[in-house]
């Protein structure tokens, strides 16, 4: 389950998306899957786009059917209980709702989070690769 700059890193092909990273999306689709997207890294990618932080060369909606055309890729939406989690996270983490909810998601679906994120990297709950 990639984080939000992961899935953008991949579509790119962006050579700042690490070995350790690119084999984990690889390996998954390789074995077909499934590959996680959170519906939360959907909102994240339009807001980024909407305010001008994110250029893409595919509206959202464009790339929504793009990753939703991958044969072994499901975007999975936030249940009640994963938003719910993602308050009771454990140990020390930081105040992102969005960071939050995405590693609830992949700690409910014991999935490995594919992120750059040096605070996830640093909780001994979550599993990660980059």
């Amino acid at each position: 389950m990639p984080d939000t700059h992961a899935p953008i890193c991949w579509v790119k092909d962006d050579a700042n998306l690490p070995p350790a990273a690119r084999q984990a999306i690889k390996s998954t689709l390789q074995s077909g899957g499934p590959g996680l997207v959170s519906a939360i890294t959907a909102w994240e990618i339009a807001v980024l786009v909407e305010r001008g932080r994110l250029s893409s060369a595919l509206s959202i909606d464009d790339w929504l059917l793009a990753v939703s055309s991958i044969e072994c890729v499901q975007i999975v939406t936030v249940s009640h209980s994963v938003a719910v989690q993602s308050t009771r996270l454990p140990g020390e983490f930081h105040n992102d709702p969005t960071d939050r909810m995405i590693v609830a998601l992949a700690r409910e679906r014991n999935a490995i989070l594919v992120t750059a994120d040096e605070k996830i990297h640093r909780d001994p709950h979550v599993r990660f690769a980059w």
